[in-house]
């Protein structure tokens, strides 16, 4: 009996010293292959070159220029480890803030990617998503959807519902082929209330199919046209890859996007925009680690979500919610809050707009009405796919704070 304590202690400290050497091991692996990386600041610079194309980004405007310097900026902290005594790199950090003053370029936005190689003509149907994706898979795509209303709600692509109190600008989507920008202020006279007052879309350029096209949404005033004056782009064989169109001109639009099999409706209600999307899951998923901000993926940071108001409030405002929408879910919850907190009744239509989105825009009618808490049974693939990435990228990012 007295040997077998210190027999279990040492396998304690054998199994401990196990983990520290292993932990060591792991540590000193990931430092060696940081140090061991190159300082690919001239690559950073034949990038930026390549964004701007042979014109030297003046076909894209000063938008086309902020894009490349924002990918530009971004490169070189991708690389700032290893270029710590380059003194290149510490001149083209230093231009990349100058020239950015200069242009007046916002820090957050949209990013250029380095324009390809030029390609094979485009065949066919190729920028008609649906009609390739049924010819090779053999079946429709799967489709997401994503709406963000009100005071705002974000109803997320993976069925996640959250109230947020974020001001100023955020992303909803940022991808290889989309970019979508809301601006939510606070309202006035109203000490929680926040609402959307501008949404900005980027269709970038993508092969054959379409030149980058913005359209851009203001409160009052949601235009039938992108911001060029057009109402379609990408004409080929017959069909436009862009098409805009409304059913109450200066309040509602719709944009089809044919070459990415996406929808995006933008509709004021109130005195606050709202936006819904329908996209194919590919087209959701095709984003980088580095865009890792988006309201409609992620939904919005912890720190800026609200709790719901209670079901059971009392009063006029669960009495006029109950009248105007069949089931107490999310979009209840939704018109609930808009209502105790602005105290204006016609806060409700946000609400009730988005559920009429919602129902078009979800083939499957059981998962419309998406029950608070209960988002987990609907949830894609895609969820995986993220939860995963976030794990690995918190692992690295621990394991490089140790290096440093």
């Amino acid at each position: 009996m007295g040997m077998g304590k210190p027999a279990a202690g040492n396998r304690d400290t054998q199994l401990s010293w196990k983990w520290v050497i292993i932990g060591t091991l792991l540590l000193d692996h990931v430092c060696r292959s940081q140090a061991a990386a190159q300082c690919r600041i001239l690559r950073c610079n034949s990038d930026f070159v390549a964004a701007l194309g042979p014109d030297g980004g003046r076909e894209g405007g000063s938008a086309g220029y902020c894009s490349a310097l924002r990918s530009y900026a971004l490169c070189t902290r991708r690389t700032a480890r290893a270029c710590r005594g380059d003194l290149a790199y510490h001149s083209a950090v230093q231009g990349i803030e100058d020239l950015l003053m200069q242009h007046n370029c916002p820090r957050s936005g949209p990013t250029a990617q380095p324009r390809p190689p030029p390609q094979s003509p485009l065949s066919g149907d190729a920028c008609l998503y649906e009609r390739t994706f049924r010819l090779r898979e053999g079946r429709p795509p799967e489709y997401l959807h994503c709406g963000v209303f009100g005071d705002p709600h974000v109803r997320t692509f993976l069925d996640d519902f959250q109230t947020c109190a974020v001001q100023g600008a955020w992303p909803l989507m940022d991808n290889e082929f989309l970019y979508v920008q809301a601006t939510s202020v606070p309202m006035a006279g109203r000490m929680y209330a926040t609402a959307l007052t501008k949404i900005t879309i980027i269709f970038k350029n993508w092969r054959e199919c379409i030149e980058q096209q913005i359209y851009q949404a203001e409160l009052d005033n949601v235009p039938l046209a992108f911001m060029d004056g057009s109402v379609s782009d990408g004409e080929r064989l017959g069909h436009h890859s862009l098409q805009v169109s409304s059913l109450d001109p200066g309040r509602h639009a719709e944009i089809w996007a044919a070459h990415i099999g996406t929808t995006l409706v933008v509709r004021q209600s109130g005195r606050s925009l709202g936006l819904s999307v329908r996209a194919p899951l590919a087209i959701v998923n095709s984003f980088t680690s580095e865009q890792d901000l988006q309201l409609c993926v992620w939904g919005c940071p912890t720190s800026q979500r609200l709790p719901a108001p209670q079901l059971s409030a009392p009063g006029a405002a669960h009495a006029h919610c109950s009248a105007l929408l069949p089931k107490q879910d999310i979009y209840f919850q939704a018109c609930l809050f808009d209502l105790l907190v602005t105290g204006d009744l016609n806060a409700s239509a946000a609400a009730v707009a988005a559920l009429e989105d919602a129902r078009s825009m979800i083939s499957n009618p059981e998962k419309v009405h998406l029950l608070l808490g209960g988002a987990d049974r609907h949830r894609s693939p895609i969820s995986v796919t993220l939860t995963l990435a976030v794990f690995m990228g918190n692992m690295v990012t621990l394991l490089s704070l140790r290096c440093a």
